[in-house]
């Protein structure tokens, strides 16, 4: 077994095929976590079993970690990740990573009613549906555990163009605060991460020129990378951070 801060645990990631979520497994793997990749994407969830995280934790096939088709926004998708990970390795998940994550961006005026929904069922209502669907098994098998749901920076402060993204985000960091008050006699932390701006598709997006005026607001000059955010997120994960919950940090490069 590999030797690490998650050794031996179980852990599901959603939007596991690309970006925070790839990373968050490639990190989690290396410290001795397996991984479940969940991901509406299931090529790119292979993707990132096979030729991220074996790699990740220095070995040659994918051991026992798994890739698995999910639409976070869908209860039917979200039961059949549940169940899928009950039968596969008949012990409950105690890390879950809610990464899942999309943007529908224009300016408010002309921002429609289906791209505001489509961001709140994958962002806000798809991080509520993993979230209460793994605490209830944790709650009722007294296993105590650790969900870190990814918010935003934006959720904190806003962004143009982002009406609906950053009032997903936002909902994020008040629902991880009162499931951590709900959760906490069952042994539950619940916490929040709020990235800026990070190097990942999503980012990719953004215009140069855009870019580049976020650029100078960022004390450290530069994005963050994903493995950074990976690297808080195992953290969280672990027993190190045994007293942290309700808490929403930050991972901005001082943005």
């Amino acid at each position: 077994m590999v030797a690490g801060m998650v050794a031996g645990r179980l852990a599901v990631v959603t939007g596991a095929g690309s970006g925070i979520g790839r990373a968050a497994c490639q990190v989690l793997s290396r410290e001795g976590a397996t991984v479940i990749a969940a991901d509406k994407s299931y090529d790119s969830a292979v993707d990132t079993i096979k030729t991220h995280t074996a790699l990740a934790c220095g070995a040659s096939d994918i051991g026992d970690h798994t890739a698995v088709e999910l639409d976070v926004a869908d209860q039917a998708s979200v039961k059949n990740l549940v169940q899928t990970t009950l039968k596969h390795y008949k012990t409950r998940s105690t890390i879950v990573v809610n990464s899942a994550g999309i943007t529908r961006d224009n300016w408010m005026l002309k921002l429609s009613d289906e791209d505001f929904d489509n961001v709140m069922d994958v962002n806000l209502k798809g991080t509520f549906l993993i979230m209460r669907a793994f605490a209830k098994i944790m709650s009722e098998t007294q296993t105590p555990g650790s969900i870190i749901n990814i918010s935003s920076i934006v959720g904190k402060y806003g962004n143009l163009g982002q009406t609906n993204y950053s009032a997903s985000k936002a909902g994020v960091v008040g629902m991880t605060q009162s499931a951590a008050q709900e959760l906490g006699k069952f042994g539950i932390r619940v916490n929040a991460v709020l990235p800026g701006f990070i190097d990942t598709p999503i980012i990719k997006t953004v215009p140069d020129k855009v870019r580049e005026a976020i650029l100078k607001q960022v004390p450290l000059g530069r994005l963050g990378e994903a493995t950074e955010v990976a690297e808080l997120i195992a953290f969280l994960a672990s027993d190190k951070s045994s007293f942290i919950t309700g808490a929403a940090i930050d991972i901005t490069g001082g943005y």
